[in-house]
C-alpha cells in the first residue's frame, strides 16, 4: 500500500557535497528525484554534526539541484566550521541543508520532529546505507509511526572481511543486526544480493524482514570529450578499468598484466591501461606499484574524480572495459560500459551472470594468462590496426528506473 508521505534519508548526499557521486551516492539522488516527482507528500532527513534537519519538497528540490551540479553548493557557515573532523564537503553540504531546513532539532528531539511534520502511515527510506543507527529507526517507528524500507546494496564486508577493516566489519554487522530486527521491508538491488544477506541475516536470528528485488536503473551520461583532461584518449588502443582503487577491485592483476604486455609487445603495438577512480583504504602495495612503475604515465594512466561525461567519452574509444573484481554488489559500471556496447572482460561473479547474462567475456579470477589474451585479442595486437576503430558489441539493454520504482513505490 502506497503511504501517506515518504521521507528519504540524505545524510549520504550531505555527506558528499561536491564530490563526484560514487554508485551509492547515485542510488539516494534517483531516489530523491523520483520522490520530488511524484504526488505523495515527500521529506528529507539530514543527520548533521548537531542533530537532524527536516526538508520539505522545496528543500528537497535545492538539495537535487545541488547534487546534478545545477547549482553551486553554499559555503560553509559559522556552525559547521565548529566541527573541524568534517571535511569541507560535509561542512558545505550540512550548512546548504540548515538554509533550505523547514524544521530542525537536537539528537533526543528527532521522534519529536518527525511525529509533528509526517502525516500517519508515513514511510521512512534509506537506501545509502547511512544514519541507520538505533535513535533514528527507533525515532522513525516509535515516535514517527512510520513503515522502515532500507536498501541493501551488498554483503561484502562480511561475505569477505579481509578487503575491509575490521571497524567496517563490525559496523555493517551492527546496520544488518539493526535494519533485520526493525526493517519492514528491506530492498535488494539483485537476487545474489538478497541470498547472501538473508544467509546472514539467519545467523543473527529467526525474524527476516521482508525482501524484494529491484535491479538499479541505468542513465547514461552524455559523452563530453570537452571533460578529458589532456593526455586523454591515448593514442592507439586503451582499456578503461572504472572503480574506486581498493582490495577487492584487484587492479593488481592488471598491473601484473601490463607489466607482461610491456615486455612482450611492440611499443606501437602496445595497450594502454586507463584506471578511472579515487584511492581507497588498505591498499598500500597496489599504491606503492601505481607510483613507482615505470610504466605509469606511459601505458597505465591513473585519474581520480573524472566527471560522468569524461568517463562517458573514454568508454567510446575503448578497445574495452576491465573488471576483475574478487566481490561486487551489483557492478553499475560495468553495466553501462555493456549498454554502450564496449567489450567487457570481467571476473565470474553471480551477480554479472544475473545482471549481465551472456554480454561479458568473463574469466577466471586464477588464470591472469586467459585475461591477458582475452586484452591483447581486444586490442588487435599482432594484426592489423582496424580502420573503424575498437570492435563494438550489441548494447546491453540496462534496467531503468521507472522498472525500479514501478516495484518500490507500491511497496513503500
Amino acid at each position: 500500500m502506497t503511504a501517506n508521505a515518504r521521507l528519504l534519508d540524505l545524510s549520504r548526499i550531505i555527506s558528499r557535497a561536491g564530490k563526484t557521486l560514487t554508485g551509492v551516492d547515485r542510488v539516494e539522488l534517483a531516489y530523491l528525484k523520483a520522490l520530488i516527482a511524484q504526488d505523495t507528500p515527500c521529506f528529507g532527513l539530514v543527520k548533521t554534526s548537531v542533530g537532524f534537519i527536516l526538508l520539505d519538497r522545496e528543500g528537497m528540490r535545492g538539495i537535487a539541484r545541488r547534487a546534478e551540479e545545477e547549482e553551486p553548493w553554499g559555503k560553509a557557515d559559522r556552525l559547521s566550521r565548529v566541527f573541524r573532523k568534517l571535511d569541507d564537503s560535509a561542512r558545505r553540504g550540512q550548512s546548504d541543508a540548515r538554509r533550505l531546513a523547514m524544521a530542525r532539532t537536537h539528537r533526543r528531539g528527532l521522534g519529536k520532529m518527525l511525529a509533528r511534520h509526517l502525516p500517519e502511515g508515513s514511510s521512512y527510506l534509506n537506501v545509502g546505507h547511512s544514519n541507520l543507527s538505533d535513535r533514528v529507526l527507533h525515532s522513525v517507528k516509535h515516535g514517527a509511526k512510520a513503515r522502515i524500507a532500507v536498501m541493501i546494496h551488498d554483503a561484502i564486508p562480511l561475505d569477505h572481511p579481509l578487503y575491509q577493516t575490521p571497524v567496517s566489519v563490525e559496523r555493517f554487522r551492527d546496520i544488518l543486526g539493526r535494519v533485520r530486527a526493525m526493517a519492514d521491508l528491506v530492498i535488494y538491488n539483485s537476487q545474489a544480493t538478497r541470498r547472501a544477506v538473508e544467509g546472514h541475516m539467519r545467523h543473527m536470528g529467526d525474524k527476516i524482514p521482508q525482501g524484494v528485488v529491484a535491479h538499479l536503473g541505468v542513465d547514461l551520461p552524455a559523452s563530453t570529450p570537452g571533460d578529458l583532461p589532456k593526455g586523454l584518449p591515448p593514442e592507439g588502443p586503451y582499456f578503461v578499468s572504472v572503480g574506486t582503487i581498493e582490495p577487492r577491485k584487484n587492479h593488481a592483476l592488471l598491473i601484473d598484466i601490463w607489466e607482461r604486455l610491456v615486455k612482450q609487445t611492440p611499443p606501437q603495438e602496445m595497450p594502454h591501461l586507463v584506471i578511472c577512480g579515487t584511492r581507497g583504504w588498505m591498499n598500500e602495495e597496489v599504491f606503492f606499484r601505481l607510483d613507482r612503475s615505470a610504466l605509469m604515465g606511459e601505458f597505465v594512466h591513473e585519474y581520480a574524480d573524472l566527471s560522468d561525461g569524461a568517463v562517458a567519452a573514454l568508454l567510446e574509444g575503448a578497445s574495452g572495459a576491465l573488471y576483475p573484481s574478487f566481490a561486487e554488489g551489483y557492478g553499475l559500471p560495468m553495466i553501462e560500459a555493456a549498454a554502450r556496447g564496449v567489450p567487457v572482460v570481467c571476473a565470474e561473479l553471480p551477480v554479472f551472470g544475473e545482471l549481465l547474462k551472456d554480454y561479458p567475456i568473463y574469466a577466471s579470477l586464477k588464470d591472469s594468462y586467459l585475461w591477458q589474451r582475452r586484452i591483447t585479442s581486444l586490442a588487435g595486437i599482432g594484426r592489423a590496426k582496424r580502420a573503424d576503430g575498437p570492435k563494438r558489441e550489441t548494447p546491453l539493454t540496462p534496467p531503468t528506473w521507472d522498472d525500479h520504482f514501478n516495484v518500490i513505490l507500491k511497496l513503500t
